[in-house]
């Protein structure tokens, strides 16, 4: 994506954060009013759960939910996937750290092994989640 940046940058008016900055240095972007954590992976969920944040797109939405910002996430895995323990248990622990998950009738319903269409993820009802939780925030 490095030759998209510009582009990304112009159509924002900000720097993309795409990797770890020297600590000492401020923050270059505006605190979000709403951050959506979407397609999540289940892979992503439990290092995020767990405090693991090895990129800014993870460390986005951990700080924003330390800070009282509202944190949306919506899944993209299949049913196996779902029911597997440690994966349930990472859902858990964002709920509890405040994150709400757009599952079943509020988003993303899992789909069954081999049959995933990433045409037919709801970003729509994603988009419509953030926005109205940015009305209430």
């Amino acid at each position: 994506m490095e030759a998209e940046l510009p582009e990304l940058e112009e159509l924002t008016g900000h720097p993309v954060r795409h990797r770890y900055d020297a600590p000492w240095r401020s923050e270059p972007l505006p605190s979000a009013d709403v951050v959506l954590v979407t397609p999540l992976s289940a892979a992503d969920a439990c290092a995020w759960a767990a405090g693991i944040t090895p990129d800014p797109a993870l460390a986005a939405p951990a700080e924003a939910s330390c800070r009282s910002r509202p944190v949306l996430a919506m899944p993209y895995w299949h049913s196996e996937t779902d029911r597997q323990r440690s994966v349930r248990r990472a859902l858990e622990q964002l709920r509890w750290d405040g994150v709400k998950m757009l599952r079943r009738r509020k988003g993303y319903k899992p789909h069954p092994p081999d049959e995933g269409n990433p045409a037919a993820y709801p970003w729509e009802g994603a988009l419509a989640a953030a926005e109205r939780e940015l009305r209430f925030y």
